[in-house]
């Protein structure tokens, strides 16, 4: 099995399981957390958390995957981190990242972004991460580039509600240590 749990200092990064599914259903209604994903609605019904548990829970190999962020010293479930659509073939991937409001601005998911990085590369073989995010993302934009992405003009405008929402495409190339 290629995916397995990663601990950095204060987190443990658990892979995603069915037992989870309570959590995913409280994370992805909250209206903090789905601010600027552009890409469904908030979760309505618990049956759209299993949908997404069980999507990330395919067999391997996979094109996806999907972490908790698990503080080591509480086992407060905080977030999730991952990657989808991995191309085996030309070595890249994109990034997806959440974490509950009450832990923004701590460090957290920086310490994770390093740590699913450094796995990218070591274990996936990957050369290259995608991160696609909207220009008001300010947060988002500035843990990305803070980790090693970087803009290159590339931009891309996601259809959401009938209002179309302008995204950067941030990109991290293998050749830097993530954080550096």
């Amino acid at each position: 099995m290629l995916f397995h749990d990663l601990e950095t200092e204060r987190l443990r990064l658990r892979n995603l399981s069915k037992e989870d599914t309570d959590f995913i259903f409280r994370q992805f209604s909250d209206d903090d957390v789905n601010r600027y994903l552009f890409d469904a609605e908030p979760f309505t019904d618990r049956k759209e958390a299993e949908a997404l548990v069980d999507f990330y829970l395919k067999p391997e190999p996979r094109a996806q995957h999907r972490w908790i962020l698990v503080k080591k010293d509480t086992g407060e479930k905080m977030g999730t981190c991952g990657f989808h659509a991995w191309n085996v073939k030309s070595g890249s991937c994109e990034v997806g990242y959440d974490l509950a409001r009450e832990y923004w601005g701590r460090g957290y998911m920086g310490e994770a972004l390093r740590a699913i990085l450094s796995f990218a590369g070591r274990e996936m073989k990957v050369k290259t991460v995608n991160a696609c995010i909207s220009v008001d993302n300010h947060r988002s934009i500035a843990l990305a580039e803070k980790n090693g992405f970087a803009f290159h003009g590339e931009t891309v405008c996601l259809s959401f509600r009938g209002t179309e929402y302008k995204h950067l495409i941030l990109t991290y190339f293998r050749a830097k240590e993530p954080g550096k």
